[in-house]
């Protein structure tokens, strides 16, 4: 299963002189989001967001280049190669280079989880020794590394038998609490009241159960999309990419087919797409017997105009 799952980053795990090959894995999942798509009321069409410049109307992405503003209407405009160029060693390697009690960092510096799997059998014995030495100790490694052209600070730490990378805010990102706190006020609290939310809490204490959680409005809009679909009131919506392959089944689309109403397939819809430019060829053989009435040739025009 663990060879089988798609790589999110690939580099090396660095401890001092010790370079391990190691590779990450999303440890979030996506396709359990809830998406929409905006669509016209009136004409039933999907509405489309375009890359426009005033005075000029829809441009090509490649025309377009990042720019950073230096002062108010005065940028640095800076392309990829040239950022592609920046030599961060960050980029490939993990480098472990300080170690804190997993339990010292505030979980409020804690952004994105991703699963560390060593990259290889050659691999896995120094993995496991580092993912062992650091639950033995009861430490976490930080370090940092370069993802999506952002530096991260990154924590390491042992999960299950293997390791799981955290990517961290530094603390340059977090707001001061005693500045957001400043006006709860701090007078002394009445000890009974104390006493009784201490017992409350004791009362419902116990271990950590994710299970038992529901995504509540997740599950509610599904049951509103279903009845929608069982009692007919889908429509069906044009699409305005019509040369564009469809890869991934909506929301709906699952519904529908998961209700034994999927209608056609997606392969089916791409190919029903391209039929109106298989009929092009008629067409065209049939101007080109109107500009040479002349001729008598012994086969039909059709072949030749296709050929061209």
């Amino acid at each position: 299963m663990a060879a089988s799952v798609r790589s999110f980053w690939k580099g090396h795990l660095r401890l001092s002189l010790v370079t391990i090959p190691v590779r990450l894995v999303t440890a979030t999942r996506s396709d359990t989001a809830i998406a929409f798509h905006q669509v016209d009321r009136k004409t039933k069409q999907r509405v489309r967001y375009q890359k426009v410049v005033p005075g000029v109307g829809e441009i090509d992405k490649d025309d377009i280049v990042r720019g950073y503003e230096v002062e108010p209407g005065n940028y640095v405009l800076l392309e990829d190669e040239e950022l592609d160029a920046l030599k961060l060693e960050t980029r490939h390697t993990i480098e472990l280079i300080q170690f804190v009690d997993a339990c010292e960092i505030d979980p409020l510096y804690f952004d994105r989880p991703y699963y560390v799997l060593p990259d290889g059998e050659i691999a896995e014995e120094g993995f496991r020794v580092i993912r062992q030495a650091l639950l033995d100790e009861g430490k976490a490694g930080l370090g940092q590394l370069t993802l999506r052209g952002k530096e991260n600070l990154v924590v390491l730490k042992p999960s299950g038998p293997g390791m799981l990378l955290e990517t961290m805010r530094y603390a340059e990102e977090i707001k001061e609490a005693e500045d957001v706190f400043e006006d709860i006020g701090k007078g002394a609290l009445p000890p009974d009241l104390i006493k009784m939310a201490k017992t409350l809490i004791e009362s419902r204490s116990e271990k950590f159960d994710p299970e038992r959680f529901t995504n509540h409005y997740a599950k509610a809009l599904r049951e509103l999309v279903e009845e929608k679909v069982r009692t007919g009131k889908s429509v069906a919506v044009a699409d305005d990419r019509a040369d564009r392959e469809p890869k991934v089944i909506d929301f709906m689309e699952a519904l529908k087919r998961s209700l034994g109403k999927g209608g056609e397939s997606a392969p089916a819809r791409a190919t029903s797409r391209r039929k109106p430019a298989s009929k092009a060829a008629p067409k065209a053989a049939t101007k080109a017997s109107k500009r040479s009435p002349k001729k008598a040739p012994e086969k039909p025009p059709r072949k030749k105009t296709a050929a061209r």
